[in-house]
């Protein structure tokens, strides 16, 4: 059993949200030069060898033997969702818009989990849960359109699809992971496993595989090992070893605004004060109703 330890625990938590923080803008630096299908396979492959050493050094390959066939057709789905078309959505939304949208964009997932908590999961709705998605969908408005809510006016629609989108494939595949009750470590690796496979098979169809230059490459490494791998275990164990989950969930909130000043300073990308606005209403939304984090299990979001 986990010993608890809360001071350890906030250790963990912040080390997870200040390197989520650093993602967005890595997301940006790799697609400068990478397509979203050539980072996509350059990730996703650091995410799974890091997952698997980590398979190997829990001790947890044995454990995948014993497994049924109907459990590997389960991950098999599961990784067709995460990774594979949850990061060519996302990876598309980041290509069209700035990083500042696209990260805000993709950051309404727990409200999108809470409007489809109500039909897949029978969860009740009330008008405090109604006044929240209000608000932060008055954010969503005001980052979409670059804060001209009178002609609703979008700055790259497409975009926007994209970065809404993978809010709601993300808390889709939440949805299918909370109904999963196997190790969060052999599940993950068992979805990039096959989410691998997928996104090989569709990158040499469709294109071939190229290293184009360091930096380009080192943008991918490190969105496959702080986006998609590491992170998820330092998070894990930050879970572990507080006392109440939201003790340390809250600290999540910080990880939008984080960004924005990495973006600021290392994409050089100006912030625009709609986006600012945009983002309080939507984190204001979240705060305001906690059903994504409190009735349901939480493990992480950029």
């Amino acid at each position: 059993m986990e010993i608890k330890n809360q001071k350890q625990a906030y250790i963990y938590a912040g080390v997870a949200v200040l390197l989520w923080s650093t993602v967005a803008t890595s997301m940006k630096i790799a697609l400068q030069n990478y397509s979203f299908l050539q980072l996509l396979f350059w990730s996703s492959a650091t995410a799974l060898v890091v997952l698997g050493i980590l398979m190997f050094v829990r001790k947890r390959f044995g454990e995948l033997a014993k497994l049924t066939p109907r459990v590997f057709l389960r991950s098999a789905f599961y990784g067709a969702v995460n990774p594979f078309l949850y990061y060519i959505v996302l990876f598309n939304a980041y290509s069209l818009l700035p990083a500042q949208e696209a990260q805000a964009l993709n950051y309404t997932w727990p409200i999108m989990l809470s409007l489809l908590a109500v039909p897949l999961l029978k969860q009740k709705i009330g008008v405090k849960n109604v006044v929240a998605i209000g608000i932060s969908f008055v954010g969503v408005l005001i980052i979409a359109t670059g804060g001209n809510l009178i002609n609703l006016s979008f700055t790259n629609g497409t975009g926007v699809l994209f970065g809404l989108g993978s809010a709601v494939i993300w808390a889709l595949f939440w949805i299918f992971n909370i109904k999963d009750e196997r190790d969060e470590l052999s599940k993950l690796f068992l979805n990039f496993f096959f989410g691998f496979i997928y996104i090989t098979i569709t990158l040499l169809l469709t294109s071939e595989i190229v290293f184009i230059d360091l930096k380009s490459f080192g943008g991918a490494v490190y969105v496959g090992l702080f986006e998609m791998g590491i992170t998820f275990v330092i998070w894990s164990i930050a879970l572990r070893k507080s006392i109440t989950a939201a003790k340390v969930s809250n600290l999540v909130y910080l990880v939008p605004f984080l960004s924005l000043v990495v973006i600021y300073f290392v994409l050089k990308e100006p912030i625009k004060f709609p986006t600012i606005i945009g983002l309080f209403l939507i984190v204001g939304g979240l705060t305001f109703d906690k059903i994504s984090f409190r009735q349901l299990r939480f493990r992480r979001r950029e």
